[in-house]
């Protein structure tokens, strides 16, 4: 009576292109997989060796950081409602295993009639009321002889981890995104204070420079260019402020927090940036939870094949039922009161036009279908993460770089100063100097800030702290 479960049974689909053995961006060496020792081999790496685990955020040690990120998985209405999904997705699960068992109704019923006495062919003399109990049960089921039933357990168990790994990857771009803007803002908060310090220098510039259009020394262009100067400054500080208040509504939205309740206190971004442990690219099949949802739904789409193939196959159901009927309560539950019945009924379709031979083509279209798109999900992960890479060794040069113009531009705005104050050059070059400092520490500032955008990026391509392990079975 187990019967056998008809169609193919799932196998994880190949790859288009197998894994590289080290991502492009990251030095040969840290990948080449040493010799196998004498008698035995090499232990084959888990998932979590040499990546990041649980709370990601915490590699940037930021208390600050900690705290807005800990307010994501109570607060965001998202999440929520993924996981509302989840939950929902599970309990298909539980519908799809009560298939395996039969159903047992129960019922119970009184009735009392009365019959005309003139209906055809009454006997005389013979009562016209009478009184009517029953008492019983029935049972049906249907053995999953075809495997039917359990196709569609495990395309429900299939679609349900393909929900938790939607769930996790929904985890993982908020928490991604909650540090991105934090990031964003402190880098802001920096930017405000290189400009902070700018306007403070370009006011004791003005007013030096007044003093010396009183004793003649200056004219009244030069006191104009200061004052240029220092309102267009401030007026950039007015921007950066500005898009700060952005960046801390984009963090009260994630949290799911008013506007109002969240005020975070300037704190430049001072931290150094943390090392990501990046790991093989094997091991990024088992880190993604988007790589995970795809290949879930892949099985899904495997085991839906089997039920359309079951569909060629009889239904077989076994049926009884029985209980108790009397005319009188004091009868009811006796021997010659009882009743019961047994049977059997197998069905089989004998034309539908076509109809099963298209739903299982359609099933296995649908299974190839979901197949590219776990190849596609897998291939543009190793290509996203190559781009973080990428991305982080590029701006690491351009940091460098931009330092040695910071220095230089110093350089010349103090050789533009003496010069001055000496009466050698006019004002218009230490103005010159000036900007091209303050646009030079500017842009430091916001390569460092790309920098830290960059790494969190690298981490939600990474996968954070999750691997496939957590997927419920």
């Amino acid at each position: 009576m187990a019967g056998c479960s008809v169609g193919p049974n799932y196998k994880r689909p190949d790859l288009s292109t197998p894994p590289p053995p080290a991502y492009k961006e990251t030095a040969p060496t840290a990948a080449t997989p040493p010799p196998n020792p004498n008698g035995g081999t090499w232990k084959q790496a888990t998932p979590s060796d040499g990546m990041l685990r649980g709370k990601w955020w915490e590699v940037y040690n930021d208390p600050q950081l900690n705290a807005l990120e800990d307010q994501i998985a109570g607060q965001n209405q998202n999440l929520r409602a993924a996981l509302e999904n989840y939950q929902a997705a599970r309990d298909q699960v539980r519908i799809a295993r009560a298939d395996f068992y039969p159903t047992l109704t129960g019922n119970a019923g009184a009735e009392r009639a009365k019959v005309s006495a003139h209906r055809p062919l009454a006997p005389a003399g013979t009562h016209t009321n009478y009184g009517d109990l029953q008492l019983g049960g029935q049972a049906s089921w249907e053995p999953d002889l075809w495997g039917r039933v359990r196709r569609n357990v495990e395309a429900s168990r299939a679609n349900a981890q393909a929900n938790a790994a939607d769930l996790a990857n929904l985890y993982l771009v908020l928490h991604a995104e909650l540090a991105t803007d934090y990031f964003e803002l402190r880098g802001l908060d920096s930017d405000a204070r290189l400009l902070e310090k700018a306007v403070a220098d370009y006011q004791r510039q003005v007013e030096l420079n007044q003093h010396l259009l009183q004793g003649g020394l200056a004219s009244e262009v030069v006191v104009a260019q200061a004052l240029t100067q220092l309102e267009t400054t401030r007026t950039q500080l007015v921007d950066v402020n500005q898009a700060r208040n952005q960046y801390e509504h984009a963090i009260a939205t994630l949290i799911n927090k008013e506007a109002a309740q969240v005020t975070l206190q300037p704190e430049p971004l001072d931290q150094e940036l943390p090392q990501i442990p990046v790991g093989v690219p094997s091991q990024l099949v088992e880190r993604r939870p988007d790589i995970s949802a795809a290949e879930r739904r892949t099985a899904e789409a495997n085991a839906r094949i089997g039920i359309a193939i079951s569909a060629y196959y009889p239904n077989v159901v076994l049926g009884g039922g029985g209980g108790f009927e009397s005319t009188n309560v004091g009868t009811l539950i006796q021997g010659p009161s009882a009743l019961w019945s047994l049977g059997a009924q197998a069905t089989e379709i004998l034309f539908d036009a076509g109809r099963r031979h298209a739903v299982t083509e359609q099933a296995r279209h649908l299974y190839e279908a979901e197949a590219a798109t776990y190849r596609a999900t897998v291939l543009s992960a190793f290509n996203e993460v190559e781009d973080r890479l990428s991305d982080l060794r590029v701006l690491d040069q351009e940091t460098t770089t931009e330092r040695r113009a910071v220095d230089a531009a110093q350089h010349s705005l103090d050789l533009s100063n003496q010069r001055y104050k000496g009466g050698v050059t006019n004002y218009l070059e230490v103005l010159i100097a000036e900007t091209a400092l303050l646009s030079n520490q500017r842009t430091l500032t916001d390569l460092k800030t790309r920098q830290f955008a960059a790494s969190v990026g690298l981490v939600r391509a990474l996968g954070g702290g999750w691997d496939a392990t957590q997927l419920p079975h």
